[in-house]
C-alpha cells in the first residue's frame, strides 16, 4: 500500500512538473531559463529612419510564441553579433545607445534598436542575407520599467477635448520667441494617425508660410498628396511653391548626421519667412528635441522647456504632474533630461546652465554660421 501511495505521489509530481513548464511556455510571469522561447533564423532588413534592424516578424507572431514585454532576450545573429539580456518593450525606454528589442504599436516588425544612440545595422555588421534568433533569457526581468513607461493613445477624434489637442497643435513661445513666430503639431501630411487634417486647418488659421517637416523626404510627401486620404489644402500650397523643407530625419540626436540636418533646416529656416510650423509624425520625439534647440538658442530655461515638451504627453496620454506624478517625472528623467544634457553637456547643472550658450555651440560646431544663427534668432523674436 505504501509502495502504491509513493508511486501516486510520484505520478502527480511528473504532472505538476509538465503543467509547469507548460505555464512558463505560454508566458507565465514566472522566471524561466533560457531557451524555453524562440525564434529561429528569422529574415532582416534595414530600418532606416532610426538606425535598428527590423526582424521579419510581426508583434502579434512573436507575442504569439510566448514573449511578454517586460521580458529579457538574447538575440544572435548568422553574422556571429549577439546581444545578450537585452529588453522586450513596446517603446523605446532604454537610455541612448543602450541596446533592446522594441515592438512598436505600427511597425510592420519587431525591431532591434540602439535607442536613437547609433545606426545598429550599420555597427553590427549584418547584411540583408543574416538571419536572427531571439532566445528568452529572463521572463519579466523588466516588467517594472515596461509598466512605468507603457503608454498609448487612441486615433479616435473624440476621445480629446479639442481639435488643437487632437494635432498635438501648439505655439511655442518660450524664452525671447515672440507671439505668432512658431508652432509645433503632429503631421499635417501624413495621416497615419488621422491628425492631418486637424493640423492642416490649425496651421492655415495660424497663417504659416514655411513648414520644417523633419520626418519625411519629397518622395515620401509626394506618396501622402497621392493618396486617396490626403486632405490637407494649406500643406499642399506651401509644398507647392517650394515652403516646405523636408529634413527625414532620424532621432539618432547625438549623431553628426543629426545635428548636421538640424544645421540645414535651421539655415532654411533662417533664409524663409515665418510663421514656421515643425512637425514630424506625431509632434513627439524629433519634434520635440528641434524645439527644445531652438528654445533653448533663444535663451529659454530649463522650466520653460520640460513645460513644453511634457503638453505632448498630456495631449496624447493624459499626463499631467498632478494627474500621473510618477509617470511624469520618469518621462522627464529618462526622456527629457537626456535630450537637455546633449545640449548642455553631461555634466551641466541644468538649472543653472547657459543653455543659448551651449545651444549656439552645438550648432556653430555642426557648420552653422554665427549670422545664420543671428538671423534665425531675429526672425524667431520679431
Amino acid at each position: 500500500m505504501k509502495k502504491v501511495t509513493k508511486q501516486i505521489i510520484e505520478i502527480i509530481g511528473c504532472i505538476m512538473m509538465i503543467v509547469c513548464t507548460l505555464s512558463a511556455c505560454a508566458g507565465s510571469p514566472d522566471t524561466v531559463q533560457s531557451g524555453r522561447l524562440s525564434a529561429e533564423n528569422i529574415g532582416i532588413v534595414h530600418e532606416e529612419e532610426f538606425g535598428g534592424i527590423y526582424i521579419k516578424m510581426t508583434i502579434e507572431d512573436f507575442m504569439a510564441l510566448g514573449f511578454e514585454y517586460g521580458d529579457s532576450v538574447d538575440i544572435s545573429f548568422t553574422n556571429g553579433f549577439t546581444l545578450e539580456g537585452v529588453p522586450y518593450y513596446n517603446g523605446y525606454y532604454t537610455q541612448i545607445g543602450e541596446p533592446l528589442l522594441v515592438g512598436y504599436a505600427g511597425y510592420p516588425y519587431i525591431e532591434v534598436s540602439a535607442s536613437s544612440g547609433y545606426d545598429l545595422y550599420v555597427t553590427s555588421g549584418v547584411g540583408e542575407n543574416d538571419l536572427a534568433t531571439i532566445t528568452l533569457a529572463e521572463k519579466g526581468r523588466y516588467l517594472k520599467t515596461q509598466e512605468a513607461r507603457s503608454i498609448s493613445y487612441t486615433d479616435e477624434r473624440s476621445q480629446y477635448e479639442s481639435d488643437v489637442v487632437f494635432a498635438n497643435f501648439r505655439e511655442v513661445t518660450a524664452g525671447y520667441i515672440s507671439e505668432g513666430r512658431l508652432y509645433r503639431s503632429a503631421s499635417p501630411c501624413c495621416n497615419m494617425h488621422l491628425r492631418a487634417p486637424y493640423v492642416d486647418a490649425l496651421m492655415g488659421e495660424a497663417g504659416v508660410k514655411t513648414v520644417i517637416d523633419l520626418a519625411d523626404t519629397e518622395e515620401l510627401i509626394e506618396g501622402y498628396i497621392e493618396g486617396s486620404d490626403f486632405d490637407s489644402p494649406a500643406f499642399l500650397a506651401l509644398y507647392e511653391q517650394g515652403s516646405v523643407v523636408p529634413v527625414a530625419l532620424n532621432m539618432m540626436y547625438k549623431s553628426d548626421g543629426f545635428r548636421k540636418k538640424i544645421v540645414g533646416a535651421f539655415s532654411a529656416m533662417s533664409e524663409m519667412p515665418g510663421p514656421y510650423l515643425v512637425h514630424c509624425t506625431e509632434g513627439k520625439d524629433r519634434t520635440g528635441y528641434v524645439c527644445m534647440l531652438i528654445e533653448a538658442l533663444c535663451g529659454a530655461s530649463y522650466g520653460e522647456i520640460a513645460d513644453d515638451y511634457m503638453v505632448t504627453y498630456r495631449n496624447y496620454y493624459g499626463i499631467t504632474k498632478e494627474s500621473d506624478p510618477e509617470r511624469y517625472d520618469i518621462i522627464v528623467s529618462q526622456v527629457l533630461e537626456p535630450m537637455i544634457y546633449s545640449i548642455a553637456g553631461d555634466d551641466a547643472d541644468l538649472s543653472s546652465a547657459d543653455l543659448a550658450a551651449a545651444a549656439e555651440k552645438l550648432l556653430t560646431d555642426a557648420g552653422m554660421t554665427a549670422k545664420q544663427i543671428r538671423t534665425l534668432r531675429d526672425n524667431l523674436s520679431v
